[in-house]
């Protein structure tokens, strides 16, 4: 049975009501919902935390090793300068997806580069909110191979 910690940052906990043209009108709590589902389907378990605060998502990634198989993360802008959140996920050594609802290379010029990218196995971007469960399926899969 696979457990995933599933971290959401900054901003995030406004889902549904900022700006719904890019990020679409489900709520944070909509998403998590739907990944409760999933995870159930799949026979294993689920923790959430959001945060707007960079140390309380670093705090949950270190407490993530031995008790999650795997972290699945949309750090929002943190993505773009968090050295603190990369070197976390590079010393816990889990196997982490990166998921972003929007197209983040289509987007604004700072949005294109993650500084999150070279410390994890995958990311996914621009599918809406769909690319939490794709991301989930396939941290699942890579776990359960292991």
């Amino acid at each position: 049975m696979a457990s995933v910690l599933v971290l959401n940052g900054p901003n995030l906990n406004l889902l549904g009501m900022r700006e719904p043209g890019v990020y679409g009108s489900e709520t944070l709590e909509d998403v998590v919902t739907n990944l409760r589902k999933v995870m159930q389907e799949l026979g294993g378990k689920l923790e959430h935390i959001q945060s707007n605060h960079e140390g309380v998502l670093i705090d949950a990634i270190h407490r993530a090793k031995g008790v999650h198989d795997g972290i699945l993360i949309n750090p929002g802008a943190f993505t773009h300068y968090s050295y603190a959140i990369r070197d976390a996920f590079a010393s816990v050594a889990l196997p982490t997806i990166e998921v972003h609802i929007s197209n983040v290379h289509a987007r604004e010029e700072f949005r294109h580069q993650s500084v999150i990218a070279p410390v994890v196995i995958g990311q996914v971007v621009g599918l809406g909110t769909d690319g939490y469960e794709w991301a989930l399926r396939a941290l699942v899969r890579k776990i359960e191979k292991k």
